[in-house]
Protein backbone atom coordinates (compact mmCIF):
# COMPACT_ATOMS: atom_id res chain seq x y z
CA UNK A 1 0.00 0.00 0.00
CA UNK A 2 2.98 2.29 0.67
CA UNK A 3 3.91 1.95 -3.00
CA UNK A 4 0.53 3.23 -4.22
CA UNK A 5 0.39 6.09 -1.70
CA UNK A 6 3.89 7.18 -2.63
CA UNK A 7 3.02 7.09 -6.34
CA UNK A 8 -0.08 9.23 -5.67
CA UNK A 9 2.01 11.70 -3.62
CA UNK A 10 4.61 12.00 -6.40
CA UNK A 11 1.93 12.62 -9.05
CA UNK A 12 0.19 15.21 -6.84
CA UNK A 13 3.41 17.10 -6.02
CA UNK A 14 4.64 16.91 -9.62
CA UNK A 15 1.37 18.18 -11.09
CA UNK A 16 1.08 20.92 -8.47
CA UNK A 17 4.58 22.23 -9.26
CA UNK A 18 3.90 22.06 -13.00
CA UNK A 19 0.62 23.96 -12.47
CA UNK A 20 2.49 26.69 -10.55
CA UNK A 21 5.04 26.96 -13.38
CA UNK A 22 2.38 27.04 -16.13
CA UNK A 23 0.26 29.67 -14.37
CA UNK A 24 3.06 31.95 -13.16
CA UNK A 25 5.56 31.78 -16.00
CA UNK A 26 5.61 32.28 -19.75
CA UNK A 27 6.86 29.44 -21.93
CA UNK A 28 10.61 29.96 -22.32
CA UNK A 29 10.88 32.26 -19.29
CA UNK A 30 13.77 31.67 -16.89
CA UNK A 31 13.93 32.91 -13.30
CA UNK A 32 17.26 32.72 -11.46
CA UNK A 33 16.98 31.06 -8.05
CA UNK A 34 20.75 30.88 -7.55
CA UNK A 35 22.21 32.89 -10.46
CA UNK A 36 24.25 30.82 -12.92
CA UNK A 37 23.56 27.65 -10.90
CA UNK A 38 19.81 27.03 -10.52
CA UNK A 39 17.00 28.60 -12.52
CA UNK A 40 13.32 27.86 -12.95
CA UNK A 41 13.01 27.67 -16.74
CA UNK A 42 9.65 26.78 -18.25
CA UNK A 43 9.83 24.55 -21.31
CA UNK A 44 7.71 21.79 -22.79
CA UNK A 45 9.51 18.61 -23.76
CA UNK A 46 7.82 16.63 -26.52
CA UNK A 47 10.30 13.76 -26.33
CA UNK A 48 11.91 11.62 -23.65
CA UNK A 49 15.17 12.22 -21.81
CA UNK A 50 17.26 14.81 -23.65
CA UNK A 51 14.39 15.26 -26.12
CA UNK A 52 14.89 11.92 -27.90
CA UNK A 53 11.95 10.36 -29.76
CA UNK A 54 10.22 13.71 -30.06
CA UNK A 55 6.42 13.67 -30.59
CA UNK A 56 6.09 9.94 -29.85
CA UNK A 57 3.43 10.50 -27.13
CA UNK A 58 1.54 7.26 -27.78
CA UNK A 59 4.75 5.23 -27.56
CA UNK A 60 5.55 6.74 -24.15
CA UNK A 61 1.97 6.39 -22.95
CA UNK A 62 1.95 2.72 -23.96
CA UNK A 63 5.11 2.15 -21.91
CA UNK A 64 3.34 3.61 -18.86
CA UNK A 65 0.31 1.37 -19.44
CA UNK A 66 2.61 -1.67 -19.63
CA UNK A 67 4.48 -0.52 -16.50
CA UNK A 68 1.24 -0.25 -14.52
CA UNK A 69 0.01 -3.57 -15.93
CA UNK A 70 3.20 -5.26 -14.76
CA UNK A 71 2.90 -3.61 -11.37
CA UNK A 72 -0.65 -4.86 -10.80
CA UNK A 73 0.21 -8.30 -12.16
CA UNK A 74 3.30 -8.71 -9.94
CA UNK A 75 2.46 -6.49 -6.96
CA UNK A 76 2.15 -9.43 -4.56
CA UNK A 77 5.71 -10.47 -5.46
CA UNK A 78 7.30 -7.07 -4.84
CA UNK A 79 9.80 -7.54 -1.99
CA UNK A 80 8.91 -5.67 1.20
CA UNK A 81 12.58 -5.73 2.29
CA UNK A 82 14.78 -3.90 1.90
CA UNK A 83 12.42 -1.03 2.64
CA UNK A 84 13.71 1.04 -0.27
CA UNK A 85 12.46 -1.48 -2.86
CA UNK A 86 8.69 -0.74 -2.59
CA UNK A 87 9.58 2.94 -2.20
CA UNK A 88 11.56 2.80 -5.46
CA UNK A 89 8.61 1.14 -7.22
CA UNK A 90 6.28 3.88 -5.93
CA UNK A 91 8.64 6.58 -7.16
CA UNK A 92 8.84 4.93 -10.57
CA UNK A 93 5.06 4.61 -10.89
CA UNK A 94 4.46 8.17 -9.67
CA UNK A 95 7.10 9.71 -11.92
CA UNK A 96 5.91 7.76 -14.95
CA UNK A 97 2.28 8.73 -14.33
CA UNK A 98 3.16 12.39 -13.66
CA UNK A 99 4.86 12.71 -17.04
CA UNK A 100 2.22 10.56 -18.78
CA UNK A 101 -0.47 12.92 -17.49
CA UNK A 102 1.31 15.81 -19.22
CA UNK A 103 1.80 13.84 -22.43
CA UNK A 104 -1.87 12.85 -22.57
CA UNK A 105 -3.44 16.17 -21.58
CA UNK A 106 -0.85 18.68 -22.84
CA UNK A 107 0.96 16.86 -25.67
CA UNK A 108 4.32 17.38 -23.95
CA UNK A 109 5.94 17.32 -20.53
CA UNK A 110 6.38 20.52 -18.53
CA UNK A 111 10.01 20.84 -17.39
CA UNK A 112 11.34 23.63 -15.20
CA UNK A 113 14.35 22.68 -13.03
CA UNK A 114 17.39 24.10 -14.78
CA UNK A 115 20.93 23.65 -13.44
CA UNK A 116 22.40 25.20 -16.60
CA UNK A 117 24.79 22.27 -17.14
CA UNK A 118 22.13 19.60 -17.62
CA UNK A 119 18.91 19.38 -19.64
CA UNK A 120 15.90 20.93 -17.91
CA UNK A 121 13.80 18.43 -15.93
CA UNK A 122 10.97 18.13 -13.39
CA UNK A 123 9.96 16.36 -10.16
CA UNK A 124 8.65 13.29 -12.02
CA UNK A 125 12.05 12.92 -13.70
CA UNK A 126 13.76 13.06 -10.29
CA UNK A 127 11.43 10.34 -9.00
CA UNK A 128 12.11 8.13 -12.03
CA UNK A 129 15.90 8.55 -11.88
CA UNK A 130 15.99 7.96 -8.12
CA UNK A 131 13.88 4.83 -8.48
CA UNK A 132 15.97 3.43 -11.31
CA UNK A 133 19.16 3.98 -9.28
CA UNK A 134 17.63 2.25 -6.23
CA UNK A 135 16.32 -0.67 -8.28
CA UNK A 136 19.69 -1.09 -9.98
CA UNK A 137 21.35 -1.08 -6.56
CA UNK A 138 18.92 -3.76 -5.39
CA UNK A 139 19.44 -6.02 -8.39
CA UNK A 140 23.22 -5.64 -8.25
CA UNK A 141 23.24 -6.68 -4.58
CA UNK A 142 20.60 -9.42 -4.63
CA UNK A 143 21.17 -12.52 -6.67
CA UNK A 144 17.86 -14.44 -6.91
CA UNK A 145 19.68 -17.54 -8.19
CA UNK A 146 21.15 -17.98 -4.70
CA UNK A 147 17.85 -17.26 -2.96
CA UNK A 148 19.32 -14.09 -1.45
CA UNK A 149 16.32 -11.81 -0.76
CA UNK A 150 17.63 -9.80 2.20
Amino acid sequence: MLTIWLAVAVVAADQWLKYIVRTHMELGESIPVVPDILHWTYIENHGAAFGILEHQQWFFLSIVVVLFGLFFWYRARIPKRPRYFPIAVGLLLGGALGNAWDRFYRGGVVDFIDFRVWPIFNLADIAICTSVAALMWYFLRHDDTRGDRS
